[in-house]
């Protein structure tokens, strides 16, 4: 009589063999600084823009009401690294934001939020120490549309803090470089109007 099954110790091999071509198969981001540093860039860069949609900040009572939109900025530590905060400033001062006006990480719980002479991880443990990109994954940054970008309640992006809701509007792509010591540069681009981020390696 003929075997039209598979025996329990077929199968176990037939497990192994795929198990074995899936883990070759996987991208290697956990051995890339740079591609894990610019896909959480991105990520957040995605997460500023949300908390933008979803909270509109207009105020008919307040001239600068505008300079409350969140924000995703970039900075140097005093040493020269690299580091980004997010956040809104609701106090409607210049567009900066104090420790109190942070976005809070979901998935950890941390405040996103560094300042240039505070840059020492273990001094601030509430602190997501994600966001000292030089520190954490050996990147620096550099932008070719200012150190801060803010979005509006549509999703807009914004290089600027103007007089009026308006000025400062992207014009042209945004692009946000990652430079890594010896795995190159990463680009991350966030388009006009629509806000669409990407990012390409080189």
């Amino acid at each position: 009589m003929k075997r039209f099954a598979f025996t329990m110790l077929e199968l176990v091999f037939v497990i192994i063999v795929i198990g074995i071509l899936a883990v070759l198969a996987m991208p290697s981001f956990n051995s890339n600084p740079l591609q894990r540093a610019a896909e959480q860039v991105a990520s957040h860069i995605r997460y500023t823009q949300h908390l933008a949609m979803v909270n509109d900040v207009f105020d008919e009572g307040k001239q600068t009401w505008h300079r409350a939109r969140p924000q995703i900025s970039f900075r140097q530590c005093n040493d020269g690294s690299s580091y980004y905060y997010i956040g809104s400033d609701s106090n409607w001062n210049t567009g900066h934001i104090a420790e109190s006006e942070a976005a809070i990480n979901p998935l950890n719980g941390k405040t996103m939020y560094w300042q240039n002479a505070q840059c020492q991880e273990d001094a601030h443990p509430t602190r997501d120490p994600a966001l000292l990109l030089t520190d954490q994954f050996g990147v620096r940054v550099n932008s070719n549309c200012g150190a801060t970008i803010s979005f509006d309640n549509e999703g807009r992006p914004y290089a600027a803090f103007g007089a009026t809701p308006n000025i400062g509007q992207l014009a042209n792509d945004c692009n946000i470089t990652l430079t890594h010591a010896t795995e190159g540069n990463a680009t991350i681009r966030i388009r006009p109007e629509t806000g669409y981020v990407s990012v390409n390696y080189n």
